[in-house]
């Protein structure tokens, strides 16, 4: 038997929903407002598949009520066999819809990709990856934008650090950080032979200053001349900011040509740094008896493989293997993070029906 989803559950939700719209209809500003009006957009999905499952209930059970009238049974017996083929799926819909909802989603992300073991190769590698997510932020219609990065050589990524605006990229890319792992022949390798190398990628929710309050005494901010050998740009002037939180030790540097964006930039990103601390410490507290599969967000956590001589990419978490990796490598990830989101979504549920 499915389970029954509780009418009260569903009638709190629509309640706080009815609050919601008329609060915003007086209107409003400061933070408060705008985080009312951030709960109502994350409700509003919810509340209109709990109102298509509601009505579906109500006429299956007017329907059924039908079926006593000897004028309207014919038509009642009709319809009540796809209203009630169509009530699983709502059902569904309304379970997937009522699981506890990260208020990141919805939001902007600091990307880092950086070059892990592997030498010259895992730069190489690291490029690669920023390429990927570069060419599926544009398939996506996201914003992209490379903010600090930091290159070898050779044209390899020793670190990279990009803002990616638009509307639920943390919800599609957040399953993203870990620890990509490539195995092919490298460039610099004149024998032949395969080698492994790693990146690391984070992806970090963008956090706004009423979610992370750093007090001008908890940072310190040192001025420096940018470029330099690796660098983005050479330039002759100390425009270039790091910004040291004294309590956690983090350190954010930007070099770019404006000392004034260059504070805004490395603030931005102390400030997803440390929302990303807080929330993690949030998930440890709440998850200290059971670890999720997909969503542990664990840096050091080995990921995937990309394969090359095999042409496959492997997600470890899911055991999932795609022979198409050309594709992944322009951008082509929808069929990955799809997988991880319904994994994800499956074993939430799971833990929602006990």
């Amino acid at each position: 038997m499915r389970p029954v989803i509780p009418p009260d559950k569903l009638a709190s939700i629509t309640d706080r929903f009815a609050y919601l719209e008329a609060r915003l209809a007086e209107g409003g500003t400061g933070s408060d407002f705008a985080g009312l009006g951030r709960e109502y957009s994350v409700l509003k999905p919810v509340v209109e598949t709990v109102t298509l499952y509601t009505r579906l209930l109500a006429d299956i059970a007017e329907a059924e009520s039908l079926l006593t009238d000897p004028e309207m049974r014919t038509l009642a017996k009709e319809e009540l066999p796809a209203l009630k083929e169509a009530l699983p799926q709502a059902e569904q819909a309304v379970r997937l819809a009522l699981l506890p909802k990260d208020e990141a989603d919805t939001r902007s992300v600091i990307l880092e990709i950086r070059a892990g073991t592997g030498g010259d190769e895992a730069a190489l590698f690291a490029g690669d990856l920023l390429r990927m997510y570069q060419r599926h932020a544009e398939n996506a219609g996201w914003g992209f934008e490379i903010v600090e990065q930091s290159v070898t050589e050779i044209g390899g990524v020793k670190e990279v650090v990009c803002n990616v605006r638009g509307r639920d990229v943390f919800a599609r890319l957040k399953f993203e950080s870990g620890v990509h792992r490539v195995q092919r022949v490298p460039a610099t390798e004149s024998g032949g032979r395969v080698h492994t190398s790693a990146a690391t990628v984070a992806v970090l929710p963008e956090a706004e200053e009423v979610d992370i309050d750093i007090p001008a005494t908890e940072i310190r901010i040192d001025t420096m001349r940018a470029g330099g050998a690796g660098g983005q740009h050479v330039n002759t002037t100390d425009s270039a900011v790091r910004i040291t939180h004294i309590p956690t030790g983090i350190m954010v540097v930007s070099s770019e040509k404006s000392q004034h964006r260059n504070r805004e930039i490395a603030m931005q990103i102390l400030r997803a740094r440390l929302y990303d601390r807080k929330r993690h410490k949030v998930a440890r507290a709440r998850a200290a008896d059971r670890k999720s599969q997909v969503g542990s967000g664990d840096r050091s956590e080995r990921i995937r493989t990309y394969n090359f001589p095999q042409g496959r990419m492997t997600d470890h978490r899911i055991n999932l293997t795609l022979y198409r990796l050309g594709q992944v490598m322009q951008g082509e990830l929808d069929e990955v993070i799809d997988a991880l989101i319904a994994d994800d979504q499956a074993t939430r549920l799971a833990e929602f029906d006990r």
